[in-house]
């Protein structure tokens, strides 16, 4: 089924994007759009993992600069019967996760130096199990790839802007309603995607209200820290296990409060299970240094270092 999705999507995306070269360049501005998609896909496909850790300034670790957090990592992966992932971390306050990879086999997950802080061990736990999750359900190369090419058609639909006094309405069209179509696609396929990886994770680690306490947290903070990353390509913020200074309208996953309502009837008999998301153990990372301390977690990312 993912496989379908993928060569829909992006045949979807590839439409879209000879549609935008028609409308700015002609049967010619087509023709040269159609290639260029062709070869991102071919790209893509190759170096799905490379550009997304790439973008995002990502380090590996491994067990010897961080053995409880690889070790974590290595633990949810044998449980999940898949081979052992690329493990990085990525210098961020703003606290998330995301996996890429065109396969289980050339995958990779990672969290920022903001969620490693911020939340318990069975916390990260629970989120690095989604990310797992993701794996698991071979999604992360639609998300990838979804995120390059999308970035393109906004790309294109800016550089349109510079011909829409000659086009007219044909330029018009491509700077406004391009990205909107390309976010049109991300929505389509995102949201069940997002449910189902939250179910892997909660059979992967064992603790699905672990994940909810997580999300909880860290999907208000994740909206008011900023993520370079997501503001250069908004097509980016679907990667992330919650979404990152995206509008709602626009937004690739559910409504936290429906997942980790989901996530609290997976636990044993069902309900809360004793945890309420009314916490107020979030950290406030935004507090200038020395003022305040976020509470750190048994995964300290400045441990192994």
């Amino acid at each position: 089924m993912n496989f379908l999705k993928t060569t829909m999507l992006l045949a979807a995306l590839t439409a879209l994007f000879m549609v935008m070269g028609f409308s700015l360049g002609g049967p010619r501005g087509a023709i040269l759009a159609l290639l260029v998609a062709a070869g991102m896909n071919l790209f893509t496909y190759w170096n799905a993992d490379k550009i997304v850790l790439k973008m995002h300034k990502a380090v590996e670790v491994d067990a010897s600069s961080h053995p409880e957090f690889y070790t974590m990592v290595q633990r949810l992966a044998q449980r999940a019967q898949l081979p052992m992932p690329k493990v990085y971390i990525v210098d961020q306050p703003q606290p998330n996760a995301f996996a890429t990879g065109r396969d289980p086999e050339n995958s990779a997950v990672a969290a920022t130096t903001g969620l490693l802080n911020m939340l318990s061990y069975d916390e990260i736990e629970g989120v690095m199990a989604h990310e797992l999750g993701h794996v698991k359900n071979r999604d992360t190369l639609i998300m990838t790839m979804v995120a390059t090419i999308a970035g393109a058609v906004s790309m294109l639909a800016n550089f349109g802007m510079f011909f829409r006094s000659n086009r007219g309405l044909a330029g018009i069209l491509a700077v406004f309603i391009a990205p909107f179509a390309a976010m049109i696609v991300q929505m389509a396929i995102s949201r069940t995607r997002e449910y189902g990886a939250d179910k892997a994770a909660a059979e992967i680690s064992g603790k699905p209200l672990a994940l909810a306490s997580a999300l909880h947290k860290i999907s208000g903070e994740a909206q008011r820290i900023p993520n370079p990353v997501a503001q250069r390509n908004p097509a980016a913020a679907q990667l992330y296990i919650v979404p990152a200074g995206v509008k709602q309208m626009f937004s690739t996953h559910p409504a936290t409060e429906d997942r980790i309502a989901a996530l609290q009837d997976m636990a044993p008999g069902g309900g809360s299970g004793g945890w309420s998301n009314n916490s107020d153990e979030i950290g406030d990372m935004s507090r200038v240094k020395g003022k305040s301390k976020a509470r750190r977690s048994a995964l300290d990312p400045t441990r192994g270092n």
